[in-house]
């Protein structure tokens, strides 16, 4: 995700139009294929001489328009054309009842009001989702703040892939924070998906934004997380994460593992899972299901070395047989330079995977490179 601009900027975009409908190919065929069949039959009406018509199917001229524009005038010049063709095709064929012509006539006028309306009413429709996608952007990079590239001895990454393609915010996090204690990450994934889900997510961040800046200890910040979310109206919902700590001076790193996927280290190209020695519970049931403490693991990190943190919905996207996206394998394979490098092949690779079904769930990655 990126960042964009100022105040000004993200109000000026909730105030523009949407951009006009981009038709698919394949529906552009199937509209081209309709009007050639319209000029046929006009041609056909031509020829066949003035003892039958086949005026009543430019009718079907103002829906086939209304289907490409979002603009009334284009359906209403259509049908106005249409009832044009319709009275010269009525001069040629002269010998039919008038009663002919007019069921002609009608039917044109009433389908030109219907496709007028029905133009309207998408474009209505579409500038209100639009709007709400614009607002849902803003809120993303509130919620969501891109992390710096290079933060002391680390150049770090973050990529956010949402399931659905409108979908612009969801319950997988991420924030980077540099404090006196060292540089802190966190990223997670709040269970369940929804307007609540976001807001549990709100409520992790803004705990973490706080909390790490005031907690030196890795382990009883996890708890303070912990503790915001077990002190919300109760919902039910709980959130695995992943804490990362890193000391500015000697590099020393250390993990807090709450019933998240566990990271992978890639070193030399060789990737090991960094599986935790005391597995705990994800972050708002660490009373029900532990001991009341998270710990913190130490990490020998190495310059070059580069650790992948991601939600489940990396590792569990399936591809059309249903088999597991295979991320330590691919991680192995992919490009070894900067975590741009990496993200920038991965998210690509992740796509190609679960085509054409795409992601059953929002995929979050976050990598971290220590240079020195």
């Amino acid at each position: 995700m990126s960042a964009s601009g100022e105040d000004t900027g993200s109000a000026t975009a909730v105030d523009a139009a949407p951009p006009p409908p981009r038709l698919p190919r394949r529906t552009r065929l199937l509209l081209g294929g309709a009007f050639l069949l319209l000029v046929a039959a006009v041609v056909t009406d031509l020829l066949t001489g003035p003892g039958s018509t086949l005026s009543p199917v430019l009718a079907a001229a103002p829906v086939l328009v209304g289907a490409t524009t979002r603009r009334a005038r284009v359906p209403l010049a259509t049908g106005a054309a249409a009832v044009v063709v319709a009275g010269l095709l009525e001069d040629l064929n002269s010998q039919l009842p008038a009663s002919v012509h007019l069921v002609s006539l009608v039917t044109i006028t009433a389908t030109t009001l219907a496709s007028t309306a029905n133009v309207v009413l998408i474009a209505a429709r579409e500038r209100e989702l639009f709007h709400v996608r614009t607002v849902a952007e803003a809120a993303q990079r509130a919620l969501l703040r891109p992390p710096p590239e290079r933060i002391g001895p680390l150049r770090i990454a973050v990529r956010y892939v949402a399931a659905a393609a409108e979908a612009r915010i969801g319950g997988d996090l991420y924030e980077v924070a540099d404090t006196p204690f060292g540089i802190r990450i966190l990223l997670g994934d709040v269970q369940g998906h929804g307007l609540s889900a976001v807001e549990t997510a709100a409520d992790v961040l803004g705990a973490f934004r706080t909390a790490a800046r005031t907690e030196p200890d890795l382990a009883r910040l996890a708890e303070h997380l912990d503790a915001a979310l077990t002190g919300r109206p109760s919902d039910g919902r709980f959130v695995t994460a992943v804490l990362l700590g890193v000391d500015r001076g000697d590099n020393a790193a250390l993990l807090v593992n709450c019933g998240h996927p566990y990271p992978l280290l890639r070193r030399a190209g060789r990737v090991t899972e960094l599986v935790p020695a005391r597995h705990a519970p994800p972050l708002g049931l660490l009373d029900l299901l532990g001991d009341g403490r998270y710990t913190a693991e130490p990490v020998d990190p190495c310059p070059g070395d580069l650790l992948l943190l991601y939600t489940d919905g990396v590792s569990e996207a399936r591809d059309a047989a249903g088999g597991f996206y295979p991320l330590p394998e691919r991680f192995a394979e992919l490009p070894a330079g900067t975590p741009e490098d990496l993200m920038d092949a991965l998210l690509p690779d992740l796509a190609a995977w679960v085509a054409p079904a795409g992601l059953a769930d929002d995929a979050a990655a976050l990598a971290v490179r220590w240079d020195r």
